[in-house]
């Protein structure tokens, strides 16, 4: 079996099968000049105004760590092996692309109920607490309590807690504020002068800024860095999702690698055996002729909604300029056919449903068991012994023939299985279409000033 993600837009067809070949010379033109911005990034020239900022390192990141670039998934690895046998809890403090990769890698590659099992089922690795990602009272104090009230002895292995603190400039108030209420915890459990204190706080950050020179000033054993050249939604193979991944265990050599090839197919082949370029043709030709500015992403299982929801920011940020871009949604069936799905199927006609689907279950298949004739109240028993798998792509298929009946496009995107492998490939192809996208339409991918609008505002609020 092959483990390359696969594409397929034929039940769109009916929409946009003539103009597919239509947009090839287009579309191989806007690939070469993503990849063409890499070498103008390395090269250290002058960027065009045009193209400023340009964050395009992310595309050839994982080929260069592979080919061990500064020693770097070395020394990720080494201090990670050593961070997590000294916690039994890791807090990470990061918002927007400096948490939401890792969380599509944790939901997607670990236990759905990590924190639940025992460390050694956990394969020794900490469990995994998120915070800094928004401004909610609530759940900042109820981590606190939890850690405070759960953690009394330092001494002890499954009451100690450590920090990943991931920002590129520092200057995030969610992710600052909350490093300094999280550092005043451990400090306080561990001792502001003990070596712990500095061993069991690790920043992800950049060579320059607010949390660098913090870092410094404190003098933190371990800090890595976020290269300049990638923005924080590509960040996820940087040390961004990379350090906390292995410290929970997952193969970072495997993505990267699952990244790298599929970076290779994009950048060589042609329309039609590229899922990445296959993929941007499809959305942009029904949003594009057909005004379908509504891309659904529908994820079928419940361990790929992290990484719909980083893909929501990806998109959003990305393409949503100039008061164009398409507005991403992320649904996981089949859960949502129950709410969204009725208007999927009978709302306005301006959207595209991108199925993602796992080739092969992760563990072995349950089986829905008969029961006594006077307990098939419920009716069952006509389907017993067909397994969970069989009834979702029971649906799977049954909902694709409905939207076909009613002439709705639908694509279909599948990864072999669900693997370090394959969540580099999805998530860097999810990145590459972006990336060459808005170079077909002419918008600049990278930066978000909108973002810095509503920073800038607060700032003025609370500094006054």
């Amino acid at each position: 079996m092959s483990k390359q993600i696969s594409f397929d837009s034929s039940s769109a067809d009916f929409l946009i099968g003539k103009q597919l070949p239509l947009l090839a010379d287009g579309l191989q033109a806007a690939r070469d000049e993503a990849f063409a911005d890499v070498e103008l990034l390395r090269s250290g020239g002058e960027v065009p105004n045009n193209k400023q900022p340009l964050d395009s390192g992310f595309i050839d990141l994982p080929q260069r760590l592979l080919a061990g670039e500064d020693g770097l998934l070395e020394s990720m690895q080494s201090t990670a092996k050593t961070f997590g046998e000294k916690i039994d809890r890791m807090v990470v403090l990061g918002i927007g692309g400096s948490y939401m990769g890792l969380r599509a890698l944790h939901e997607a590659l670990c236990d759905p109920y990590h924190n639940e099992l025992e460390r050694s089922a956990r394969g020794n690795v900490p469990k995994l607490y998120f915070e800094g990602n928004n401004l909610d009272n609530d759940t900042l104090s109820s981590l606190l309590s939890l850690l405070k009230n759960q953690c009394t002895n330092p001494e002890e292995l499954l009451e100690r807690w450590g920090i990943v603190v991931i920002s590129k400039s520092g200057g995030t108030l969610e992710t600052a504020a909350a490093f300094r209420i999280f550092r005043q915890a451990l400090e306080e459990y561990y001792g502001a002068d003990s070596d712990l204190a500095k061993e069991l706080v690790i920043p992800v950050t950049g060579e320059t800024g607010k949390l660098r020179d913090l870092s410094n000033s404190i003098g933190y054993e371990a800090t890595f860095p976020i290269p300049d050249g990638v923005g924080g939604r590509f960040s996820v193979f940087t040390a961004v999702g990379l350090f906390p991944a292995t410290v929970l265990g997952i193969d970072i050599k495997e993505m990267l690698q699952g990244a790298a090839d599929i970076t290779e197919v994009c950048r060589t082949k042609p329309l039609g055996e590229n899922p990445v370029l296959d993929y941007v043709a499809a959305c942009h030709l029904l949003e594009r002729d057909h005004a379908m500015d509504m891309r659904v992403l529908s994820t079928w299982g419940n361990r790929l909604e992290a990484a719909g929801l980083w893909y929501d920011q990806l998109l959003a940020e990305s393409l949503g300029k100039h008061e164009r871009g398409a507005t991403p949604l992320t649904v996981v069936n089949t859960r949502d056919l129950h709410s969204r799905g009725q208007q999927h199927q009978e709302g306005k006609r301006d959207r595209v449903i991108n199925n993602l689907t796992v080739g092969s279950v992760g563990t072995d298949a349950i089986s829905l068991p008969e029961m006594a004739a006077n307990q098939d109240q419920d009716l069952l028993n006509r389907i017993a012994g067909k397994t969970i798998p069989e009834l979702l792509q029971a649906a799977i298929s049954g909902t694709n023939k409905a939207y076909t009946d009613d002439k709705r496009p639908t694509t279909d995107m599948e990864l072999p299985q669900l693997d370090a492998y394959g969540m580099g490939q999805l998530l860097q192809m999810l990145m590459l279409a972006t990336t060459i996208e808005a170079r077909l339409i002419g918008i600049n991918p990278y930066g978000q000033p909108g973002v810095e609008a509503y920073k800038n505002n607060m700032g003025e609020i609370l500094y006054k």
